[in-house]
């Protein structure tokens, strides 16, 4: 076992969702998606896991990968469910981390009989056609996509692209309970392939990363009221995003 693989090789036979992104710091708005995924679709586990290098963002994250873990594990702790996961740590050559190939691997180690899905904010899905291997990625992992406010997710076909459409699923697997309004679909590609796509409408959270990036270190910085406390305090004793 690699030294990846020894939280999720825990959680074969769960329902794990995989929360890839920058954390860069992260935010109650990062929380906010995760617990209303979590509640809606009863996830025994949400792994946070920091990107090494993403793709679209060639000049990278402001502060270290080490760093943005740190802050990681001080924003979910004492969260239930949610876990901090290293799998898209920095390629030891350099190369970029690519979700699709993230979710594979998360695949293999958790093994068949765990469901899988990818976590993702309105912002990040409206760049996914433009992802590496992108037409494969809702078939590598259920899509769970939380909207952001003043991003548009009416038209979700255009928005997957690469000759993906969405139909509504007539079995839909949302929670009739939790609170959380959540709308299910089906992914369908051209050669017929299906797989569940799931919707959270409601979350009206709207916090920009780099606008708390911004506010760090001003005397009029509101910055500690968008991030966790502890994450919040990390920022300031480590002199980050000045």
């Amino acid at each position: 076992m690699d030294r990846h693989s020894d939280v999720e090789q825990r959680h074969a036979s769960a329902r794990v969702a995989f929360f890839g992104g920058s954390f860069d710091p992260p935010h109650l708005g990062h929380l906010a998606i995760a617990r209303a995924a979590r509640d809606a679709l009863h996830l025994d586990r949400v792994l946070f896991a920091p990107v090494g290098a993403q793709p679209l963002k060639p000049l990278g994250p402001t502060v270290s990968f080490d760093d943005r873990v740190a802050m990681t594990q001080l924003a979910i702790a004492g969260e239930p469910a949610f876990e901090l996961s290293r799998i898209d740590a920095p390629n030891p050559e350099g190369q970029p981390n690519y979700t699709l190939e993230t979710l594979r691997k998360m695949r293999r180690e958790l093994g068949p009989h765990a469901d899988l899905f990818c976590l993702m904010g309105a912002d990040s899905f409206v760049s996914l056609r433009r992802w590496h291997g992108a037409a494969e990625i809702p078939f590598a992992a259920a899509l769970i996509v939380a909207s952001r406010p003043g991003l548009r997710l009416d038209d979700l076909d255009g928005l997957l692209g690469n000759d993906l459409s969405l139909e509504p699923d007539a079995a839909p697997h949302g929670s009739s309970n939790s609170g959380v309004d959540i709308r299910a679909f089906l992914v369908r590609d051209s050669a017929g392939r299906t797989a569940p796509f799931y919707l959270l409408p409601g979350l009206d959270v709207e916090i920009s990363a780099s606008a708390i990036r911004a506010q760090a270190h001003s005397a009029s910085s509101h910055e500690a009221a968008l991030v966790p406390p502890a994450v919040s305090e990390y920022i300031r004793a480590n002199d980050l995003y000045r």
